[in-house]
């Protein structure tokens, strides 16, 4: 990640996982190979999310953990709020990626919200830092707050490699943007704009909920590769770049869900998968305005 961290591409979510089973799904991925978990606030599931990725017996250094500051919180107070209680009930030491959960709260709640993160990662409470559901003009609104930031905090000192460095820190780095992505929802504009910056894209929802399973063209491509639509679909993320973060409470399905790295989809069947559709299986705040 820009940050300097890794992620590993492969997350397991837990998203409307019930508090009362996820700490044991959550073990279970992580004992069948995952090493990311992805949380938030809203999900109210932190504490048994994380409880479950430790209890696995893998060491908490090759392990990776998300959360998020609410979608009603995006403002500087509520921010270290949530990040401090997201510490609070995990128990751990630091976070590896805490985001903002979407772009609301106006353009000085987003900003606040921001300043939040990046004094978390200057106290050590947490590793790296991003955005989820932002759409371009929220990453431009960002950004240009950044360069003014960064340039501002140049004028203070004399100019030289480590205070450009500093400097930089200060306004905090973007990481990842964490948005809704599958065949039916590429959002080429967003994509670009990410890779273009080095941002990390994560996949939520990277099944589309589900909601196209009995597409012909999956169910075609499954029988090619003797896989199952829900494999092509997750493979088809990995090999676009991004960090893919399925979802499931069935042991049989986590399972499934991971076994992606014995084949490949080919130039031409990854053609096929481009669909030009525009169809979000979920709610779409990418697509909120600065006001909101």
């Amino acid at each position: 990640m820009p940050s300097g961290y890794e992620i590993p591409v492969l997350g397991y979510g837990v998203y409307q996982t019930p508090a009362d089973v996820a700490e044991d799904v959550t073990e279970h991925a992580i004992k069948c190979g995952y090493r990311h978990v992805d949380s938030a606030t809203v999900y109210r599931n932190e504490q048994p999310s994380a409880a479950g990725m430790l209890r696995a017996g893998v060491p908490r250094d090759q392990l990776f953990f998300t959360s998020k500051v609410p979608p009603r919180s995006i403002n500087y107070n509520d921010a270290r709020a949530a990040i401090s209680e997201s510490l609070k009930k995990t128990g751990l030491d630091y976070i590896d990626l805490y985001l903002l959960h979407a772009p609301y709260g106006g353009t000085e709640g987003r900003l606040g919200a921001w300043r939040a993160l990046v004094e978390a990662v200057e106290e050590g409470k947490v590793r790296s830092i991003g955005v989820s559901n932002f759409g371009v003009h929220h990453l431009d609104e960002l950004e240009q707050w950044q360069k003014v930031r960064r340039r501002n905090l140049g004028r203070l000192v004399r100019a030289n490699s480590e205070v450009q460095q500093q400097s930089k820190a200060k306004a905090g780095i973007l990481s990842v943007n964490q948005i809704e992505l599958h065949p039916w929802l590429a959002r080429p504009d967003i994509v670009k704009w990410c890779e273009q910056r080095g941002v990390v894209l994560e996949a939520y929802s990277p099944l589309a909920r589900s909601t196209r399973m009995n597409e012909p063209i999956l169910k075609q491509l499954g029988e090619k590769y003797n896989k199952t639509p829900a494999q092509i679909m997750l493979r088809w993320g990995l090999q676009k770049g991004f960090v893919i973060l399925p979802k499931s409470v069935t042991p049989s399905r986590i399972e499934e869900n991971k076994d992606l790295y014995d084949f490949e989809l080919s130039k031409e069947d990854m053609a096929s998968l481009n669909t030009g559709k525009y169809e979000p299986s979920t709610w779409d705040p990418t697509t909120s305005p600065l006001g909101s």
